[in-house]
């Protein structure tokens, strides 16, 4: 029985590929399309994701490359946010206890969207994923176990899936101008964060994607060259620090400074292909997932990695990376002075998370708010893992911490709960509702036209 539940969970439905065609052909089912349509569909949505996911593992590997050099070439040792390694160790322990709890949380998460007006169908796997880790690690660790432990961080998990796109809706609304998707990504704290300071000291920015450049600088507004031109130094910088010596272990017998200079390209190049997986992802998973909506859970939005807010501000995404990675640095030398761990600048992160909160911060301040806000936003995400680094070692993790600011504040919530600290509890809650209400307060209301935007202007 183990066998077909692990099978089912994490070899059939944990691959999010399978899991994303599978609901774009039950969307198509429920519509009647024809045998030919559903096909299709479901084979563009499976390739769309999969093109997708190639970009984002094309970026993966070259910011690792540039995360190794730039901590190795600098000098700096400290804590790394690495829920890979947390994860790895949690599904050795209890990896049958992890599944379920995804189990659980998915089922939780379709329940609410059901009978509530809440109407989000989390679709990021992993995310869900490092959900389920930190719920079933927090509360085994805690002394939770069987029954208790699954429902536990399953039903805390369920409410998050559906809370975290609830209250991020209003921002993406104005960012698409559309009501068809909502965002699944554990970071939501830290995209309002970076919304609310935009929101404070953005009032009549220019949008990031609104350059006027002179004749010879046109080149520039074209989002890859531009980006280019911003990723190329980036590289070079710290591959020239680091020394030829050791970037010889990843070049081979390349020169070191070609090799850093040819990283950059393929970061463009993975951004390029992820652009378009998204563009092809969006374009068969949303109708099909009307289907669904209509059947099943009435008016349901699918809520997406962050990814596919990219193409809306490709411009906010570069600038909300480096203030970020900017705010991360400040935070690493700073917080330590304070009694706090060192978290080292993850560049993963400051990516992804970086980028899309540079999307919410150009959206409600513009270039003020993608910039000052985006060093906020750095220094916040890097505040968080600090503090759940006590937490961790209580607990038996030593060198690691999380990273999604969702996930840590679920992992703190959770934690301190059962421990029956009800104060930090409290003022933990107090702080996300705060910031949820004043980046939201004008922005509630109706719905938008239900046109969904996949080209940059």
């Amino acid at each position: 029985m183990d066998a077909i539940i692990h099978f089912i969970i994490k070899d059939f439905l944990g691959q999010a590929a399978i899991l994303i065609a599978l609901i774009a052909m039950t969307g198509l089912i429920l519509q009647k399309k024809s045998f030919g349509k559903t096909l299709e569909g479901t084979f563009k949505t499976l390739l769309g994701f999969l093109i997708m996911m190639a970009g984002i593992n094309i970026i993966v590997e070259t910011l690792t490359f540039l995360n190794d050099i730039f901590t190795s070439g600098f000098g700096m040792k400290g804590y790394i946010t690495d829920v890979a390694a947390i994860a790895g160790v949690a599904n050795r322990e209890l990896g049958s206890e992890v599944a379920l709890t995804l189990l659980v949380i998915f089922a939780v998460n379709i329940l609410i969207a059901r009978l509530t007006p809440f109407k989000y169908i989390f679709l990021t796997g992993q995310a869900l994923l490092w959900m389920a880790t930190i719920g079933t690690v927090i509360g085994y660790k805690a002394g939770l176990t069987g029954l208790t432990l699954i429902l536990t961080g399953g039903i805390f998990g369920g409410v998050m899936a559906v809370l975290m796109p609830a209250i991020a809706q209003p921002v993406v609304r104005k960012i698409t101008d559309s009501d068809d998707i909502a965002l699944g990504h554990f970071c939501t704290l830290g995209y309002l964060v970076q919304a609310a300071v935009a929101r404070a000291i953005g009032n009549n920015s220019r949008s990031t994607e609104d350059l006027e450049l002179p004749d010879h600088f046109k080149f520039l507004q074209d989002t890859y060259l531009s980006m280019a031109v911003v990723m190329v130094p980036m590289y070079l910088i710290p591959a020239f620090v680091a020394g030829p010596a050791y970037i010889a272990r990843f070049a081979g017998g390349t020169n070191y400074l070609m090799y850093a200079f040819m990283q950059s390209m393929q970061f463009v190049a993975g951004v390029f292909v992820l652009y378009s997986g998204v563009r092809l992802l969006l374009n068969e998973l949303v109708p099909a997932f009307r289907g669904i909506a209509m059947r099943l859970v009435p008016d349901a939005k699918p809520a997406l990695d962050c990814p596919v807010l990219f193409p809306y501000a490709p411009n906010a995404v570069i600038v909300g990376f480096l203030a970020t990675t900017v705010g991360s640095l400040i935070g690493m030398i700073v917080f330590p002075l304070f009694g706090l761990a060192m978290i080292l600048p993850g560049l993963l992160t400051n990516f992804f998370a970086g980028g899309t909160a540079g999307v919410f911060g150009n959206a409600l301040g513009g270039r003020k708010g993608a910039i000052i806000g985006g060093v906020v936003h750095g220094l916040f995400i890097t505040l968080l893992p600090a503090i759940l680094v006590p937490l961790l070692e209580n607990f038996g993790f030593q060198g690691v911490t999380f990273s999604d600011s969702d996930v840590i504040g679920a992992g703190l919530v959770l934690g301190h709960a059962l421990q029956h600290d009800w104060l930090f509890v409290a003022g933990f809650i107090a702080f996300a509702i705060f910031i949820t209400w004043f980046v939201n307060r004008k922005l509630t209301g109706h719905s938008l036209p239900d046109v969904v935007k996949t080209e940059t202007d």
